[in-house]
């Protein structure tokens, strides 16, 4: 994959034996959108979306640290147009992670 943007895991997770300590991601394609068809819960089918683009499984990203959840959200974002301007907007009302103000 050539990566359009890599986000460098603060917090590395480990999913099925595989550790994550970078993501690197690719640019949307239209297929993606496809990625959270029939997901009733906003959140979730965003989080697909990451997966999909980082081409990671979804439990990668469901074990990220908030922190790094947001590195990545802003990263992602340009590489989704309108669609990740949505998302940013969305993540930016997360509460802070322990030992933030």
């Amino acid at each position: 994959m050539n990566a359009a943007a890599t986000v460098k895991l603060i917090h590395p997770v480990t999913v099925d034996g595989i550790k994550y300590e970078t993501l690197g991601l690719r640019r949307m394609k239209a297929r993606d959108a496809l990625v959270g068809e029939g997901e009733t819960n906003e959140t979730m089918a965003g989080f697909k979306m990451f997966a999909a683009l980082a081409d990671v499984p979804v439990e990668v990203i469901l074990d990220l640290d908030m922190e790094d959840l947001t590195e990545l959200a802003a990263k992602v974002a340009p590489l989704m147009g309108k669609r990740g301007a949505a998302l940013m907007k969305k993540m930016s009302k997360a509460p802070p992670s322990p030992g933030e103000t």
